[in-house]
């Protein structure tokens, strides 16, 4: 059986005998799906599909993509409010706090989206000041098109000097000071300069 069913994958290999095929290209493993009998595989297809089809089975699948839908409308606000709590920019640049925030969720939270957001190993207080550097890192300097030679732990230590420079620039804006004309971070946001500005 091919992969790409994870119900009828449960039920192969919790009816006995099964095998799961995978192929190795470089670093990365593909699955190719499970070997099990012919006649197992069948009846359990069949099976499923009669159940798929019921009126029951679809209304599960609704309320389960309303739950889901919910917990991520929530987990996005959640994490929106984590951003401003890291920013923590006076009531001057609010506004910039406010959109910085909400460019910064609406970028890493998506479901599948392989962010700092998604994961559950650390607090969300953390994943939110991670998010906002990588944001920053990507929307506010050249790293995108920075060549960087293949030495080990030279990414890393660029891109630490990168988070140093966005966290120099998140304190002047806590700190309540003007922004420059040139200021990075509202030229990504698309904020016209400020007038007067130092």
């Amino acid at each position: 059986m091919l992969p790409g069913d994870a119900g009828l994958t449960r039920r192969i290999r919790a009816a006995g005998e099964s095998w799961s095929v995978a192929e190795k290209r470089g670093r990365k493993v593909f699955s190719r799906g499970v070997w099990a009998p012919a006649a197992t595989v069948e009846s359990l297809k069949t099976e499923l599909e009669a159940e798929r089809s019921t009126e029951t089975y679809a209304r599960r699948k609704k309320a389960d993509a309303g739950r889901r839908e919910k917990a991520q409308t929530e987990y996005v606000e959640e994490f929106w409010l984590a951003v401003r709590a890291f920013l923590k920019f006076p009531a001057l640049h609010a506004d910039l706090a406010d959109r910085l925030a909400r460019a910064v969720a609406d970028h890493a939270t998506p479901v599948g989206s392989g962010t700092v957001a998604r994961t559950t190993r650390i607090p969300v207080e953390q994943r939110a000041e991670a998010a906002v550097i990588a944001w920053m890192r990507h929307q506010t300097t050249a790293y995108d098109s920075m060549t960087i030679p293949r030495v080990k732990g030279k990414r890393r230590e660029i891109r630490r000097m990168l988070a140093r420079r966005s966290q120099e620039l998140l304190d002047r804006y806590r700190k309540g000071e003007p922004a420059p004309d040139n200021c990075p971070l509202r030229k990504a946001l698309g904020e016209p300069p400020q007038s007067g500005a130092a």
